[in-house]
């Protein structure tokens, strides 16, 4: 493991669930617009994309269908050995065994774990209840897939030790911190590394922050330690005024990651790091 301290994985989450084309015309909706993002954003560096799927109109959707349309693209790239990450609420009318219907069916190497529930400015509450935590790790665990912990706000780090206790999730386990959603923890410095205090010894992390946010996140990061994410799930502008692309993003934070004097990691670097080695 020596070898891959210095190693930065890279993750690319390319379209998430709300944000319409109206705010960025690049934001891929479609099976082959996500795939061909992809697959671009995994030749510029990014190890992992992280995958919702859209429907007819644009919506988020849990659609299992849709993605396994999807990873097959992906997957029929040439030589494309990025590594998929599904979230598990890519919509917040699904059910809940429709938010964990599609994790057999294409059995994505990791998956997200929202571990826990609060009011998502202006939209309503994001539902994510101890019943379905226990469910949704226990299915990750049958099916082998690493739970990426969503980490909103302090008292996720408390809900994630609970089900690592109850053998639920397995240590040591991988965070995402993710900063600046209204309703959530802000996505200040102090705050990112208040979360890196939190986290139990052998614990891998990443972190980002929304919108305006993400630049002193993504170095703050880098300075403690902690991998990236990128996209147009996140962030939809590259600079003030300028629409970003999931390419431009993913091309920025590799040059961060290289002018910070550290490398960046392949997909099998990363599965190693994560310990998801196939």
């Amino acid at each position: 493991m020596a070898d891959l301290k210095n190693k930065v994985i890279i993750s690319a989450a390319l379209t998430g669930a709300m944000t319409p084309k109206s705010m960025n015309p690049h934001i891929p909706t479609t099976p082959q617009e996500i795939a061909d993002d992809a697959y671009a954003c995994w030749k510029a560096g990014a190890a992992v994309v992280h995958l919702h799927m859209r429907d007819e109109n644009g919506a988020g959707t849990m659609n299992k269908e849709l993605f396994k349309e999807t990873i097959d693209l992906i997957k029929q790239k040439p030589d494309c050995d990025v590594v998929i990450n599904c979230t598990t609420s890519g919509d917040n009318k699904a059910g809940y065994d429709e938010r964990m219907a599609h994790l057999a069916y294409v059995k994505p190497e990791i998956a997200s774990y929202d571990a826990g529930s609060f009011n998502w400015m202006p939209f309503g509450i994001f539902d994510n209840s101890p019943q379905f935590l226990e469910q949704l790790g226990l299915k990750m665990k049958e099916l082998q897939i690493k739970p990426e912990i969503e980490v909103f706000d302090t008292g996720f780090m408390n809900v994630a030790k609970y089900f690592v206790k109850k053998e639920v999730l397995t240590a040591p386990c991988h965070y995402q911190f993710v900063l600046g959603v209204l309703g959530g923890m802000e996505a200040t410095v102090k705050n990112l590394l208040y979360l890196t205090e939190m986290l139990p010894e052998g614990s891998t992390w990443s972190a980002f922050g929304i919108g305006r946010q993400h630049m002193p996140i993504m170095f703050a990061t880098l300075a403690l330690g902690g991998h990236l994410r990128v996209g147009l799930e996140d962030n939809v502008y590259y600079s003030h005024g300028e629409l970003a692309t999931n390419i431009r993003l993913v091309d920025r934070a590799v040059r961060a990651v290289t002018e910070f004097g550290k490398e960046v990691a392949t997909p099998d670097e990363a599965r190693e790091i994560l310990g998801i080695l196939k």
